[in-house]
């Protein structure tokens, strides 16, 4: 029921599978916020840092239904029970953000300890969105070298920290 602290995601499991990612429409996120059970509270980005995607940025927070839960669970197995409570830091310290649609930020990060490599897509709320509608995790998975470099080095980075 409602909202959770990032702190209390609890990482396990691991997989090195990975599928295209999707981003949704407008009327797919429509119907993931009505079919979903909760909306869970992720944590808060740094405007500054994300108007490279767009100015147009309405709040801070971040929010992930259930139905992506459900997603990520299903598209990249194991890898939100065992990682999710990177994607707060992954939000408010990304390393890149990256072109990705309109709106949308596809951020990386990489954890020094075990070299992990992870993508999160971020749907950024706009002044163009339903009021009701939060920035929100659409993906996240654990990536491997070779598809991070990939992402590097074919589309447009946006932000890097370094």
């Amino acid at each position: 029921s409602g909202i959770i602290k990032a702190e209390s995601i609890i990482p396990n499991g691991l997989s090195n599978e990975l599928h295209p990612v999707h981003v949704l429409t407008r009327e797919e996120m429509d119907g993931a916020l009505a079919e979903s059970d909760s909306v869970h509270y992720v944590g808060k980005i740094d405007l500054e840092i994300y108007k490279c995607v767009t100015k147009d940025i309405i709040t801070d927070e971040v929010i992930m239904t259930d139905e992506r839960i459900r997603h990520i669970k299903d598209h990249h197995p194991n890898d939100f029970e065992r990682y999710q409570s990177y994607i707060a830091l992954m939000l408010c310290e990304p390393d890149y953000i990256l072109e990705n649609e309109p709106n949308t930020a596809l951020v990386l990060k990489e954890f020094l300890e075990g070299e992990e490599k992870f993508r999160l897509v971020l749907r950024l709320e706009t002044s163009c969105d339903n009021p009701e509608y939060k920035n929100s995790v659409i993906t996240f998975m654990k990536t491997n070298s070779k598809k991070w470099r990939q992402n590097l080095n074919n589309k447009k980075i946006l932000y890097s920290r370094k």
